[in-house]
C-alpha cells in the first residue's frame, strides 16, 4: 500500500506542501487554492477571481470538506459530510479566522446585511456586488488590509472612510514618516482617514447596516461596512482533539504537536512562541515540513505511513519564492496590527520526546527521534513585509526588523519629494536591524538579503545599499 498523503485545508501552508508532496487536498472553501494577498485586486476589478487561482497541486482538490474532528487513537480526521480519512501524520494547516470586534450591534452568529470581513474569496465578490459609486463605505481598521480594502472600494468608485485605532496607519509596520505619506496617498484618492479613532457600534436597520458609532459619539452614515480587524488561528479542531494550544497550535523545530503523529504548519501553528501570520512564514515551514516527510516516509516500506494534512484558509501565492506581497494578522483586535517582523531566528532546538507518552494514543509507539535523522528543521522565519498597491497611482512600501531607532544605533534616511519615495535604514553596530521603502523599492532587494542574513556590514560603505538604486553593486 503506498502512502498516502491527505491535505485538508487550501491556504498557502497546506497548498504549498500539497504542491512539494502527492496529497489529497481537502479545502473547506468552495473555491479552488487562491492568491489570498489579491484579493484586494479583485475587489477593485483589476482581476478576475479566476487570474488569482494557484497553480494545480499533484491530486485533484476535494473542495467544501470541513474537516470536524480528530480521532488520534484510530488516527483518522472526520469531515463534516460523514466521511473519515485516515492517516499516519497528519498537518494541521487551518490557518486563522477574521477577528469580528465587540460592537453593539455585531453581536450574534449573522452578521448585518452590508457588514463583511475582507478574508476569502466570498468576502471579496459579496463586497464587490455591493459596492457601485457612491456608495458609503466604512473600513474598521488601518493596517495593511485596511488600507487595501480601503484603497479597493475607492478605485470602484465608493465614498471611504478609513477609521484605525492607532496613532497612523500601519502603525506596527511603518515608521511616523512613511505612515504619514501613505495617508497622502490614501488620501489623494478620495478616502477620508480618521486616526485614535475607536467604533463603539453599528447601527442596522430591517437587518441592513446603517451607520457605524465612534466612542466619541460622532457618526459615520455606511451602507456597506468592511471589517480589517486582523485574524486569530484557527485551533478548535487541536484544542478538541487534546493537543496543546496557546495562541497557536504549539509545534517544535519538526513542527509537531504535542502528538508526534501531528504537525502544524502557517497560521494556526506558533512556533518559538510566535504565530506569524505571514504568507513568507507559512511557505516555509510547508517546505521544512515537505523535506522532513519527505525523509521520513523515504526511509519506510512502502504502505508503512499514511501522512494527511488538515485546513482550509484562502492562501497566498507561493509560485515565485519573491513575494510582491505580505499580508500581515493581527491576534489582538482592531486597530491592532502585528509586530512586522518575525524574531530573529531561534535556535534549532527539538525537544526529546519520550518513548511513551501519557497524552498520547499510541502509547509505547511513540519513540523519540533517531540520532542523525532527517535534517530537516524550521528555526523561524525573517519576514519582510511587501504592500504593492495597483491602478492609477501605484505605490509600492515595504518595511523589515526595527524601524525606530534605540539610542546609539545610526539611521539614514532619505526622502524624493519628486518620486514621492522614501528610504530609511537602522544599523545597530555593524548589523542592519531594520529598515522602510516606500515609493522606490530599488534597493529592497539588497537591503533584506542583508538583513536576513544577518551579518556584518562592510566597513568601508555600511549603508551603501541605501543611498544606491542597485543595491550598492555599483
Amino acid at each position: 500500500m503506498s502512502t498516502r498523503i491527505v491535505v485538508v485545508g487550501g491556504g498557502t501552508a497546506g497548498a504549498r506542501l500539497a504542491q512539494r508532496l502527492p496529497v489529497t487536498l481537502l479545502g473547506e472553501e468552495p473555491h479552488a487554492p487562491y492568491n489570498r494577498v489579491l484579493l484586494a485586486d479583485v475587489l477593485a476589478g483589476r482581476y478576475a477571481p479566476e487570474v488569482i487561482a494557484l497553480p494545480g497541486t499533484r491530486e485533484p482538490v476535494r473542495l467544501g470538506v470541513r474537516a470536524v474532528r480528530i480521532d488520534r487513537a484510530a488516527r483518522t480526521v472526520e469531515c463534516a459530510d460523514g466521511s473519515l480519512v485516515a492517516y499516519d501524520r497528519l498537518v494541521l494547516a487551518t490557518g486563522s479566522n477574521p477577528v469580528l470586534p465587540p460592537l453593539r450591534g455585531l453581536r450574534g452568529a449573522a452578521l448585518p446585511v452590508g457588514v463583511h470581513p475582507f478574508r476569502t474569496l466570498d468576502d471579496c465578490l459579496e463586497l464587490r456586488a455591493l459596492v457601485r459609486p457612491g456608495v458609503r463605505a466604512v473600513v474598521i481598521g488601518g493596517g495593511l488590509l485596511g488600507v487595501s480594502a480601503a484603497r479597493a472600494l475607492a478605485e470602484r468608485g465608493a465614498d471611504v472612510v478609513l477609521t484605525q485605532q492607532g496613532e497612523r496607519l500601519m502603525e506596527r509596520q511603518l515608521d511616523e514618516h512613511a505612515s504619514a505619506l501613505l495617508r497622502e496617498h490614501v488620501e489623494a484618492l478620495g478616502v477620508e482617514v480618521h486616526t485614535e479613532c475607536r467604533v463603539s457600534g453599528l447601527r442596522q436597520r430591517d437587518g441592513a447596516v446603517t451607520a457605524v458609532e465612534l466612542a466619541d459619539g460622532f457618526v459615520l452614515d455606511a451602507q456597506v461596512v468592511v471589517l480589517a480587524c486582523g485574524v486569530r488561528p484557527r485551533v478548535a479542531l487541536a484544542r478538541e482533539a487534546g493537543l496543546s494550544v496557546a495562541t497557536g497550535i504549539v509545534v517544535d523545530d519538526e513542527l509537531r504537536t504535542s502528538d508526534p503523529y501531528i504537525h502544524a504548519i502557517g497560521d494556526c501553528a506558533e512556533h518559538a512562541g510566535r504565530v506569524y501570520g505571514l504568507a513568507g512564514p507559512a511557505l516555509e515551514q510547508a517546505d521544512a515540513l515537505a523535506d522532513l516527510l519527505t525523509s521520513v516516509v523515504g526511509k519506510r516500506s512502502a504502505g508503512a505511513e499514511r501522512v494527511g494534512t488538515t485546513g482550509g484558509t484562502p492562501a497566498g501565492a507561493f509560485a515565485l519564492r519573491a513575494w510582491t506581497r505580505t499580508e500581515s494578522a493581527s491576534p489582538s483586535g482592531c486597530g491592532e496590527e502585528p509586530e512586522a517582523e518575525a524574531p530573529p531566528r531561534a535556535p534549532s532546538c527539538v525537544p526529546t520526546r519520550p518513548a511513551q507518552r501519557d497524552d498520547c494514543p499510541h502509547g509505547a509507539e511513540v519513540a523519540a527521534p533517531a540520532e542523525g535523522g532527517p535534517a530537516a528543521r524550521y528555526t523561524g522565519t525573517r519576514a519582510l513585509t511587501r504592500l504593492t498597491l495597483g491602478g492609477p497611482r501605484p505605490l509600492d512600501l515595504a518595511a523589515f526588523g526595527e524601524v525606530t531607532a534605540r539610542p546609539g544605533d545610526d539611521v539614514v534616511q532619505l526622502t524624493d519629494a519628486t518620486r514621492s519615495a522614501y528610504r530609511k535604514v537602522v544599523v545597530r553596530g555593524d548589523r542592519l536591524v531594520g529598515g522602510v521603502l516606500l515609493g522606490d523599492l530599488a534597493a529592497v532587494g539588497a537591503l533584506a538579503r542583508a538583513w536576513e542574513g544577518d551579518e556584518a556590514l562592510p566597513d568601508e560603505a555600511p549603508l551603501l545599499h541605501l543611498l544606491t538604486h542597485d543595491g550598492g553593486s555599483s
